[in-house]
C-alpha cells in the first residue's frame, strides 16, 4: 500500500504560506522521487486575508489531489488554527508558530509542537522569512522530506540574491525542530 501523506499550510496571505508548499512540493516531486501535488485557496485580498496550501505526497500516483484528512498542519495564525484544526479529526502533527497560535481544545491524539518563527526571522534581520524557518522546522520535526530535498528546494524557489539568507532561515528552524523530536 502507498503511503500518501496530506499536508496543509494555513496562515494569511504576505506568510509565505503558498511558497511553503511550492517548496515542499518540489522537494518530494523534484529531490526525494516521490509524487506530489499542491492547491492553494487565499481570499481575494493580496495579504492580510486567510489562506492555506494542501500538499499531498505519496509514493505512486496522485489520483486525488485533494486532502481528506490532514495528516500534518503548519498553522501561522489563529484563524488558520480555528479554521483549519478540527479537519485533523483527532490525530496528526500539529506545527505552529507558537507566538502568533494559543492551541485550545486539541485532541489527545494530536502531537502540537511549536516555534517562534517570528522572532528567529527577525533576529536574521527579515520579517518575511518566517515561513522558510517554519519549513526547516516542518523538514525536522515531520521527517515528510529529506533535508537535502528541501534545501535544494529552498534554493531554486527564493528570489535571486536571497539564496544565503534563506538557507540560513532553513537551517536555523531545522535546528530547532531536531531539538523538538
Amino acid at each position: 500500500m502507498s503511503e500518501r501523506s496530506e499536508i496543509k499550510i494555513g496562515g494569511f496571505g504576505g506568510q509565505g504560506v503558498i511558497l511553503s508548499g511550492i517548496i515542499i512540493g518540489k522537494a518530494a516531486a523534484l529531490y526525494d522521487g516521490k509524487h506530489a501535488t499542491l492547491i492553494q485557496a487565499f481570499g481575494p485580498e493580496a495579504r492580510g486575508s486567510a489562506c492555506s496550501a494542501q500538499v499531498v505526497i505519496s509514493d505512486e500516483y496522485i489520483g486525488y489531489p485533494y486532502i481528506e484528512r490532514p495528516s500534518c498542519e503548519v498553522v501561522m495564525s489563529q484563524e488558520a488554527y480555528q479554521k483549519f484544526v478540527p479537519e485533523m479529526q483527532g490525530e496528526g502533527l500539529l506545527l505552529i508558530e507558537k507566538e502568533l497560535v494559543t492551541p485550545k481544545d486539541l485532541s489527545p491524539g494530536i502531537r502540537c509542537v511549536g516555534i517562534p518563527a517570528v522572532r528567529m526571522a527577525e533576529e536574521l534581520g527579515h520579517r518575511i522569512i518566517l515561513n522558510i524557518v517554519m519549513l526547516g522546522f516542518f523538514t525536522a520535526v515531520s521527517g515528510l522530506i529529506t533535508p537535502e530535498a528541501a534545501r535544494r528546494a529552498v534554493k531554486d524557489s527564493v528570489p535571486p540574491g536571497t539564496e544565503s539568507l534563506n538557507m540560513d532561515a532553513f537551517e536555523k528552524g531545522f535546528a530547532y525542530g531536531l531539538e523538538q523530536r
